[in-house]
């Protein structure tokens, strides 16, 4: 706004007798006030908010300021956002009469405006006096779970109501209909944001951010316990990729002493394991006798000392078939003291000193909080240190010294004379920083990093003495195991990967499992300097990636997130083996696909481009995706678990497997180049949305 215009509003407000009435009349036969953006009628309000500040105004009369009052309360319903806070100053709303306001949202409520009830509820601080669930219903039918947040967001009281509420929806046994049932002829209902998945994800939100007991969620947390226990025993008993001992921790740990979990549990040992099997692992996790089947009571539990003998020959014969650590156990160093840590800290901080760095926490199946890093490993070309971080870091503090290991990795990471390698690094020091709050912006200060994730998508086929060669049975590689695959031929053995990490002391198969995880990112690098034509990378690696790194590395896939990790193995999820020939392009208009039902955000978004889009409802089973595939001549479009199934009921390169915690953008982009489905100006918006 020109000084001269301000000047002009402000003389004009000095002239009038009664400039809080003028205001009113003149935004009333104003034509624009009610738009977007800075008005005229916006910046008048403004500066005579600012007038008043300077030349307060005679008191108004109680019944003067009162007719105001409710005058300027009919019009803020209609009124853009920016002028809310103005208005609001300006004729001391928070003085009205709490009755007057709260009948005033009760009616904006009654005719249908909630989102407006809500904001003006929030601003004028009514909250306390409201029904919250009566409140933030419609607002999360409308897809509005931010303005729900925000409503609750200073009174811990109504968090705990709200998360209560969902809780209570979220039950099995509760009919979610019996809520959307009164409002459905609601604007912009979206009727599929409102659902236990959605609804379980939100709860975990508001637990994380209003640092809410879990405990006022029962029925939540014990479906993603469910959800957890399933992935165990999909990961022990279908894809065989954990080993007992982290698999009977986790179970373990995840049923506790919870009854309804417990007889959970029960039900998957019997559907997985045989009786005696059954028996002896509910007594493990000492599942009380009373809730076990009159089957497994009566049987007498023993070890079975062979059974697990010959399993444990059979593991170490898998053994060859992995990437082994080309470095003797005695060069592995597992360091708790700072004492041993200097030691440590002399031979990494050396101008030159090329240093692969991985990390370990906890797995959390998608619980509350970010996980906390339990190792630190750091590999040099003789010598692998793993760091017990929460000890050390115990012991610093407990010296009155806890800034010292901070400042080293502070050291290592800004200092461009040293390599840093890692996979994934983003992730990992998001993952350090909730460990230890005094490294959250070192991502900043990063100098001499590579990050081999941003290789991986340039690796181009297997390495050259290795091939395609099969592997029996064993579940596709991914992520860095795939990459040691292309690279060095053999694949990283997996099965410690969901350890407890947090336990001590270790095991000498997690001690080796930590050390490989870093080294190999030696050797990766090593070989792919030497030769990187052998992988059709550009012949200026080392200059293109050391410092360089233009983009921010993205984040490896962690356990934390909201859902359990996806067990689809799907190529896609790391550098995929191309075909030798991409597909022919296609248009939109061409390609007709059918969506599973947690993927609606990109079916939408694909609709919006063109694309010939079913959605499956919520209610529909997965397998229900198969039978339109069949019948319409459509590509399934699905993630995680359902993925092993539907692509076994249609033909080859016909079920297509996008990873669930990227955003519906990032998902179209991918299924848009795997199958090369080429997006003209005039395809967007060609269909009904």
């Amino acid at each position: 706004v020109s000084r001269q215009l301000k000047e002009e509003i402000r003389r004009g407000f000095a002239r009038l007798e009664e400039p809080l009435a003028a205001l009113l009349a003149m935004l009333e036969s104003s034509s624009d006030w009610k738009g977007k953006g800075h008005s005229l009628g916006y910046c008048i309000t403004t500066e005579l908010q600012l007038w008043i500040k300077e030349h307060p105004p005679v008191p108004q009369s109680g019944i003067k300021l009162k007719k105001l009052q409710t005058h300027v309360l009919g019009m803020l319903s209609q009124c853009p956002a920016n002028l809310l806070d103005p208005l609001i100053s300006i004729y001391q709303l928070h003085t009205a009469d709490r009755n007057c306001l709260l009948e005033h949202v009760s009616h904006l409520y009654l005719q249908g405006d909630y989102k407006e009830a809500a904001i003006l509820s929030i601003k004028l601080k009514l909250q306390p006096d409201q029904d919250v669930e009566k409140m933030c219903t419609p607002l999360l039918l409308q897809d509005k779970a931010n303005l729900v947040e925000d409503y609750v967001a200073e009174y811990p009281e109504l968090q705990r109501k709200l998360l209560q509420t969902l809780d209570m929806w979220c039950d099995p046994s509760f009919n979610i209909r019996d809520i959307t049932r009164p409002y459905q002829g609601l604007s912009r209902y979206k009727p599929e944001k409102f659902n236990r998945r959605v609804l379980s994800k939100l709860v975990f939100r508001l637990l994380e951010r209003f640092n809410a007991d879990p405990a006022l969620c029962p029925n939540v947390i014990n479906q993603r316990h469910l959800r957890t226990l399933n992935y165990l025993f999909y990961k022990r008993f279908v894809e065989k990729t954990m080993t007992e001992e982290n698999w009977a921790d986790h179970i373990q740990s995840t049923a506790g002493e919870n009854r309804w979990l417990q007889g959970q549990l029960v039900q998957l040992l019997l559907r997985h394991c045989d009786t005696h099997g059954a028996a002896r692992w509910a007594q493990h996790c000492q599942v009380p006798p009373e809730m076990l089947p009159e089957e497994l009571q009566q049987l007498h539990i023993q070890d079975r000392v062979e059974e697990v003998t010959k399993a444990g020959n059979s593991e170490a014969s898998k053994k060859k078939d992995y990437y082994q650590l080309p470095i003797p156990r005695e060069n592995i160093h597992f360091l708790q003291t700072w004492e041993e840590m200097l030691q440590c800290w002399q031979k990494v901080l050396q101008p030159g000193q090329v240093v692969g760095v991985d990390m370990e926490w906890r797995p959390s199946f998608g619980m509350v909080g970010k996980p906390r890093v339990a190792l630190l490993q750091l590999a040099l070309k003789d010598e692998v240190f793993l760091l017990d971080l929460p000890q050390i870091l115990e012991q610093a503090e407990a010296e009155g010294e806890k800034e010292k290991l901070p400042h080293f990795i502070h050291m290592l990471y800004s200092d461009a004379a040293i390599t840093k390698l890692g996979y994934g690094m983003s992730g990992d020091l998001s993952s350090l920083a909730a460990t230890c709050s005094a490294l959250k912006d070192m991502e900043k200060q990063m100098q001499g990093v590579v990050d081999l994730l941003a290789v991986d998508k340039q690796v181009d086929g297997l390495s050259p003495e290795h091939g395609h060669e099969q592997r029996g049975l064993r579940q596709p590689e991914k992520g860095l195991s795939l990459l040691v695959q292309h690279v060095l031929g053999k694949p990283l053995d997996k099965t410690e990967q969901l350890s407890n990490w947090e336990k001590r002391p270790l095991r000498e198969e997690q001690i080796l499992y930590a050390a490989s995880d870093a080294y190999c990112l030696l050797e990766i690098y090593e070989r792919l300097c030497k030769d990187p034509e052998s992988f059709r990378l550009g012949s200026d690696l080392t200059e293109s990636l050391v410092g360089k790194q233009s983009k921010k590395p993205r984040a490896k896939k962690q356990l934390n997130k909201q859902e359990a990790p996806s067990p689809s193995g799907q190529e896609c999820q790391g550098p995929s083996m191309e075909p030798p020939c991409p597909p022919a392009p296609i248009s939109p208009r061409e390609f007709s696909v059918v969506c599973d039902n947690m993927l609606q955000g990109l079916g939408r978004y694909l609709r919006c481009l063109g694309v010939d889009v079913r959605l499956l409802d919520n209610e529909d089973d997965h397998r229900r995706a198969a039978e339109i595939a069949r019948q319409e001549g459509r590509v399934i479009l699905t993630s995680g678990l359902p993925y092993q199934t539907l692509r076994s009921q249609v033909g080859e390169g016909r079920c297509f497997s996008v990873n669930c915690s990227e955003k519906a953008k990032e998902q179209a982009l991918q299924v848009l180049k795997h199958f090369n489905v080429q997006v003209s100006l005039s395809d967007i918006f060609s269909r009904c949305q």
